[in-house]
């Protein structure tokens, strides 16, 4: 599903944010990714969806080789990979039904397949009934489950998570976690960057711990690993 072999990326400013970095992360799977700030891990997270491109090395997402990849196929691979951000990144004059239904719009999909499809979603985000509302009107915690939804709204084979309860005060969290947990059952691979110690240490999966852009444990079913 994704794969790593000794890649490395430095930005043009001479800084090295990551260092021959090998992983595989299976079908199913779901992984935190964690470690102090400024140890890489925004820079792991945004390659794998080529929002940063490595420097050299093997990397295979979703059946795609992103060294290789010409931009115009960026958006193929991004319809198979759904990205949740901590500031939320809604459109604020849409409603949230029209929030969801513009990742299906936007690849060409079918008003009556959207129209299933956005309320399937909607439905188990638990947000149906806020069809019409606007992501000001909603809390933090809601804006992140329209996000969700959205970012799942088209099957994606992968979700990628950026900080998703960064926001958030802890109850909202947990509903996020058992969302993304309840996302991961039913087959959807996760990988979740995170600075929240309770979720890892609660909340059990196999945890990528970076630092000065290697990883330096792969631990399954571990512990966070850093005083907060």
């Amino acid at each position: 599903m994704i794969e790593m072999k000794d890649v490395m990326k430095k930005y043009s400013n001479g800084t090295t944010a990551i260092r021959n970095i090998s992983v595989k992360i299976e079908q199913g799977e779901f992984v935190y990714v964690v470690g102090p700030s400024g140890a890489g891990k925004s820079t792991f997270i945004k390659l794998m969806y080529r929002e940063e491109k490595a420097t050299k090395g093997m990397l295979n997402v979703v059946g795609y080789d992103l060294i290789k990849i010409k931009n115009k196929n960026v958006p193929l691979l991004r319809r198979e990979i759904g990205i949740v951000f901590q500031d939320y990144k809604l459109l604020p004059k849409k409603t949230i039904y029209e929030n969801v239904a513009y990742a299906m719009q936007v690849i060409g999909k079918r008003p009556r397949e959207i129209k299933r499809r956005v309320m399937e979603v909607l439905d188990l985000v638990g947000l149906r009934h806020k069809v019409r509302v606007f992501p000001s009107e909603l809390s933090g915690g809601e804006q992140q489950r329209v996000a969700i939804a959205r970012a799942i709204v088209n099957t994606p084979k992968v979700l990628i998570a950026d900080e998703p309860t960064g926001n958030l005060d802890p109850e909202n969290s947990w509903e996020i976690m058992k969302l993304l947990d309840k996302i991961n059952t039913q087959g959807t691979t996760v990988v979740m960057a995170t600075h929240n110690s309770t979720i890892v240490n609660t909340i059990r999966h196999r945890v990528l711990a970076v630092e000065n852009g290697r990883i330096i444990r792969d631990q399954h079913e571990g512990e966070y690993g850093y005083d907060d």
